[in-house]
């Protein structure tokens, strides 16, 4: 299928969950994101700030970007700039440097925190209970310039879909549970789960936004 045919059933997909697509344009040219800019996409996510900064300043501006990369804290200043939200705060160092930048810069980001859930240990990431620390002390010293929006994870790469829709289950009880606790944290709302093998298990399963590249544009080609 094309471009637009393939997002405009994955719209028929996420519709009756209210998710969004975040439409991952990594390695991809210019030319196949603007086909699927019109075909009505707006929401695209990168994993490599030089990238990112690259593609937002030569597309329209009517883009949301989205960041779902390992971020080093020497990149924080091409990626807060262009990116709407940030999908992968993997640490407590890592929050408090963007909110470091965002301080000295007069700007704000939207951050989620990304969850280790998966069986991999190369997966970055907090623990539950690190996570549910980390809010803790946000609320009793809020952040200034930082707005946390919720969580994110990535499954287990693997063909046992039982895994899979256990760990997305995991992270959806979590989730719920810190949303209701800290209901004064009234942006804390967001779920990032669910890729191109495994959307379908994190729609079911409560995710709000799903990241989604190689459904749609086919294998990537890197360079």
């Amino acid at each position: 299928m094309s471009i637009q045919e393939e997002l405009s059933q994955l719209r028929k997909e996420l519709a009756p969950s209210g998710a969004r697509l975040a439409l991952v344009s990594k390695f991809q040219s210019n030319e196949k994101i603007m086909e699927a800019y019109e075909a009505g996409q707006r929401i695209f996510a990168e994993s490599r700030p030089q990238e990112l900064e690259q593609k937002a300043l030569s597309l329209p501006d009517d883009i949301q970007w989205h960041f779902i990369g390992h971020l080093q804290s020497n990149k924080i200043k091409m990626v807060v700039p262009h990116a709407s939200l940030i999908h992968s705060v993997d640490s407590e160092k890592l929050l408090y440097e963007i909110e470091d930048y965002c301080i000295k810069n007069g700007c704000t980001a939207k951050v989620l925190l990304e969850m280790h859930i998966a069986q991999e240990e190369t997966k970055q990431g907090f623990s539950f209970q690190e996570c549910e620390d980390l809010l803790e002390r946000i609320m009793k010293e809020p952040l200034k310039c930082v707005t946390l929006c919720g969580l994110m994870g990535m499954a287990t790469l693997t063909d046992d879909d039982i895994q899979v829709q256990k760990e997305f289950s995991l992270l959806y009880s979590f989730f719920a549970r810190m949303k209701q606790r800290h209901l004064e944290m009234g942006e804390f709302r967001e779920l990032s789960m669910g890729m191109s093998q495994d959307y379908l298990y994190a729609l079911r399963l409560g995710s709000t936004i799903v990241r989604i590249g190689t459904k749609v544009f086919g294998e990537r080609q890197e360079g």
